[in-house]
């Protein structure tokens, strides 16, 4: 027997029983049922119940001010939270940390793959994301207080590696949103920005023997949404709610409706507003040159959303592919109310599917923020400050990301700068150290990083470090910055220092830097020059990058050529000062010399200040059979190529 499924909120929200455990959706302030919640918060407050509710979410679902899940702050609602973020909770987040409730703060994209797990049967997820960080056992198990006691993150080992398996929570009741339902439950989300995991939320709650309350736009006749638009079948929905009034089904708390984040038409984006020339602007700028042509992209809040605008400005956005976790793939990434959805997206995906897609290694390169930073590369952006903000989806990209940029200013709080005449003066100091002794929490681990060899740079507005070994290497210096003056005083530690480069002067002129030639290679040529008389060819790579393997095939044909055009062997004179070659990348890189020096180098020479890229480029040549010495200065290198001509 058929029975209407559309039902008040209150009806609705008069299903969930007390010591629930309830998930809802929601990406920041999209796709949030606030009709729901604004019935869960109104039935406690007037009756008390229910009490003691388990609440499950990924990335925050409110506008930190009191809205979506804010509303569940009241003593005696939540016994347990289980999220990525509580920053947009803060009512929540301080019963947390003043141990009035239990709570979690677990990767996003561990929860969102979690909800399949709950689906599945299965008693949890294994994965490396965590690893070293406070998520793992070793560090805390991502607990967020005394109070809370389960450990729901164990570490296994399985084939002589290091796992974590986080325990899968049966949920109850799921408060999902979609944009249409029909009389049998079928919902469709035509007019949603992003899709996120509400079909399985959905599923974990009916297969569990929960309740799926679903709240829509709108009730269509049966048979409207097509077998291919319903995003979760009638046979998993319990309860259809119908949003009253309609801004309680606003596309995000900002934005009531815009077709182009929804996908329903192709919209013409004006361009993105010119950033005023600040250390904002300086960042992104620096940030950009290491976005590899082709790649895919993802950028997170603050510091790195400037990267958007400033590969607008150079034109250089149809050369990359930008993505969210909350699923948006390619189109123009929008901010503000609206972060996490694209217009024009080439397709949206459910967020559990783009966390497979990042988990797996699809992204070849992140740039995120950093609250603080210590000396051995750890980063902070979970909890400082005594404010407990959670690390969204950053652990899941930062681990798994080919590459990663972490961007922001070098202190907080009040820093003032001026750019006169190309040069970088500091007018007044942030009050705040981000570079500290010791990070508060472990969101990104250095150590771990290095030893996966994940090239790794942090990137302020007057240096950029480098991640090593043995820490944090400074590798380049602003124009007009002094390290004894501007940086060392300023930092909590010293960072290993081996004769650091100009940070390129373009990034501090007020006029379009011409990023494109040198993100595809076209002035590398320039970089080659051919002295006839004395046979040699000069290979200037000084603060040179090696950021993606088609760097190495770009910088082998331009060598190629080079020596082709002499019609001869040549002696080749390398200069790889400050030239930084990507951890990943030092065996490609050493397979390109050994190329070129069987085929067309007589003798070769390469000099390079830092002490750490002679070694690990030794040692990359020597596995190749090149009993290569890498030089000091280029007077030495100068010496040995006499020398060789010698003999």
């Amino acid at each position: 027997m058929v029975t209407n499924k559309v039902i008040s909120a209150d009806e609705a929200i008069a299903r969930i029983g007390n010591g629930a455990v309830v998930t809802t959706t929601g990406f920041v302030q999209s796709c949030i049922p606030e009709a729901l919640h604004a019935a869960l918060e109104k039935r406690f407050v007037e009756t008390g119940a229910p009490r003691d509710l388990t609440l499950i979410m990924c990335a925050g679902a409110g506008d930190s001010k009191g809205l979506g899940t804010g509303r569940l702050y009241h003593d005696g609602l939540l016994k347990r939270v289980i999220a990525a973020n509580f920053g947009r909770m803060p009512k929540v987040a301080e019963a947390a940390q003043n141990d009035k409730i239990q709570g979690y703060n677990l990767p996003q994209g561990v929860i969102s793959k979690l909800y399949r797990s709950c689906a599945s049967g299965s008693p949890g997820l294994f994965t490396r994301v965590g690893l070293h960080t406070y998520v793992d056992p070793r560090l805390g198990g991502g607990k967020v207080n005394t109070k809370t006691k389960e450990d729901l993150v164990k570490l296994v080992e399985v084939d002589g590696k290091e796992w974590l398996f986080y325990k899968a929570t049966p949920i109850n009741v799921a408060l999902i949103r979609a944009t249409s339902a029909d009389s049998l439950g079928n919902l469709s989300m035509e007019r949603e920005a992003l899709t996120l995991d509400v079909l399985a939320q959905a599923m974990a709650a009916h297969n569990n023997g929960g309740v799926v309350i679903a709240q829509v736009e709108r009730v269509v006749a049966e048979g409207s949404i097509k077998p291919k638009d319903v995003k979760v079948p009638g046979i998993l929905v319990d309860c259809v709610v119908i949003a009253d009034p309609p801004e309680m089904h606003r596309m995000n708390y900002g934005v009531m409706y815009d077709p182009g984040l929804a996908g329903e038409v192709r919209v013409t984006v004006d361009s993105l507003p010119k950033m005023d020339l600040d250390e904002r602007k300086i960042i992104a700028r620096r940030a950009s040159f290491e976005l590899p042509p082709n790649g895919v992209i993802n950028l997170g809040v603050g510091a790195p959303d400037g990267v958007a605008n400033v590969a607008n400005e150079e034109k250089v956005t149809p050369y990359l592919v930008m993505t969210t976790e909350a699923g948006a793939v390619g189109g123009v990434l929008a901010g503000g109310s609206s972060f996490g959805s694209s217009a024009n997206a080439h397709s949206i995906l459910d967020q559990n599917q783009m966390f497979d897609f990042y988990h797996g290694g699809g992204l070849d390169l992140t740039c995120l923020g950093m609250a603080e930073c210590d000396s051995v590369g750890n980063v902070n952006t979970s909890k400082f400050g005594g404010k407990l903000n959670g690390c969204g989806g950053f652990i899941d990209i930062s681990q798994n990301a080919r590459a990663v940029v972490f961007a922001g200013t070098f202190t907080a709080g009040g820093l003032k700068i001026a750019i006169e005449d190309g040069k970088l003066r500091i007018l007044q100091e942030g009050r705040a150290k981000k570079f500290v002794k010791q990070v508060e929490q472990v969101t990104f681990s250095g150590k771990y990083a290095a030893q996966k060899g994940q090239p790794v740079i942090y990137v302020t507005e007057r240096c950029v470090f480098q991640l090593t070994d043995h820490g944090l290497e400074l590798i380049e210096v602003a124009p007009g910055i002094e390290i004894e003056r501007d940086i060392l005083p300023h930092m909590a530690f010293k960072p290993h220092i081996h004769n650091p480069v100009p940070m390129n002067p373009r990034l501090f002129v007020d006029k379009p830097m011409d990023l494109l030639a040198d993100l595809l290679n076209q002035n590398l040529k320039d970089r080659i020059s051919y002295d006839a008389a004395r046979n040699i060819l000069n290979i200037d790579l000084k603060a040179w990058s090696v950021r993606k393997k088609a760097d190495v095939s770009d910088l082998k044909t331009a060598i190629v050529d080079a020596c082709k055009a002499t019609g001869k062997r040549v002696d080749a004179m390398i200069n790889q000062d400050g030239c930084r070659i990507a951890e990943d990348l030092y065996d490609d890189y050493a397979d390109m010399v050994a190329y070129v020096t069987k085929n067309h180098y007589g003798r070769s020479a390469r000099y390079a200040t830092s002490a750490i890229t002679r070694n690990k480029l030794q040692e990359a040549l020597r596995r190749r059979g090149l009993d290569t010495h890498v030089f000091e200065s280029a007077d030495a290198a100068y010496e040995s190529l006499e020398r060789q001509a010698a003999e």
